[in-house]
């Protein structure tokens, strides 16, 4: 006897491949979608086809975007030889939130990870690397997370896209704002020391 009815199971399947998302909470959210209105459940329906119908990537930084190209890449009051390699199009609304940054950005989906079977073809370098062979590009500024991953996929950037008239930075890692020096791990405190900077 199964333990819900076929839509429901077909849902809850669906649901629980949502990051995040295990069977408990696929099923809650399953449920109150059953007993939400018919209005509510079509808005969410129309939203997810909509997202994939309209959202596509900026031709120029692989952003996900509704106009091509993308608003940053668009807009001419930003610093378009200046930019910001991210691993993820939400990776930008963390740089965004600081306003201490103007310049365009690139987005890889993904690091390299040999073990998921991620190489450097299947990250989406191909555009950065034709404006920097176009002179377009001053700095770039490997934004990757500190993870293993990510220090390596900034370590193969700044090997592959390395040429004389392209400055290759890294954004500093350390110590967060407002945390205790003396739970911070060896690995974090090195970096913070490696980055200090005159006062």
């Amino acid at each position: 006897m199964p333990r819900f009815a076929e839509p429901m199971a077909r849902l809850i399947e669906e649901l629980k491949k949502l990051p995040g998302v295990g069977g408990k909470t696929a099923q809650r959210y399953a449920f109150h979608l059953l007993r939400s209105s018919d209005e509510d459940a079509a808005a969410l329906a129309d939203a997810v086809r909509s997202l994939k119908a309209s959202l596509r990537l900026c031709s120029l930084c692989n952003n996900v975007t509704d106009v091509d190209p993308c608003a940053y890449c668009a807009s001419p009051t930003r610093n378009h030889r200046q930019v910001c390699v991210v691993e993820e199009p939400t990776n930008i609304d963390t740089i965004e939130r600081t306003r201490a940054y103007q310049g365009v950005y690139h987005v890889l989906h993904g690091t390299l990870s040999p073990l998921h079977g991620v190489g450097p073809d299947q990250l989406r370098t191909r555009s950065l690397a034709a404006r920097i062979e176009q002179g377009e590009v001053d700095e770039v500024i490997l934004a990757t997370s500190p993870t293993l991953e990510g220090e390596a996929t900034a370590n193969w950037l700044a090997t592959a896209l390395r040429k004389p008239s392209v400055k290759i930075t890294r954004i500093a890692t350390g110590v967060p704002a407002g945390s205790d020096i003396e739970y911070a791990d060896e690995v974090t405190m090195s970096r913070a020391l490696e980055g200090r900077r005159d006062l």
